[in-house]
């Protein structure tokens, strides 16, 4: 008796199985933000111009917060492009690695263009004043 009440479940949605209430914020909107966090302390460590090497390390401190900011921001807008222009399906010509290549931009592609250009873009516009 209890299979047939397995077996006719109600048809939900595959989103509503990842839904996590226990946070005020999603866990992807936190991740961007740690993404960002992450790829502007490396981009002022890592970075030899001399705009960066002549800062300071408040300038850089500066920079890396309005860096994640923007960085974040970013994220989230191409998330948002993201969503609105994904295609449902995709058709290639290219064989099995055009698919996957194609496949794995629509995952995280827009979000880590718009996490680059978002982070360099704080970066520049702090340094740039010292």
């Amino acid at each position: 008796m209890e299979q047939n009440n397995l077996d006719r479940r109600d048809p939900q949605n595959d989103e509503d199985d990842y839904i996590d209430d226990t946070l005020p914020v999603p866990v992807k909107v936190l991740g961007w933000a740690l993404a960002a966090f992450a790829f502007a302390i490396f981009a002022v460590t890592f970075n030899n111009s001399g705009m960066v090497l002549r800062a300071g390390f408040f300038a850089k401190a500066f920079a890396v917060l309005v860096g994640t900011l923007l960085g974040w921001g970013g994220a989230l807008l191409g998330d948002a492009i993201c969503r609105f222009a994904r295609p449902s399906a995709v058709f290639t010509t290219g064989g099995f690695f055009s698919l996957v290549f194609t496949k794995l931009f629509w995952i995280a592609g827009p979000q880590l263009i718009g996490m680059g250009i978002g982070v360099m873009l704080g970066l520049s516009q702090v340094l740039s004043r010292i």
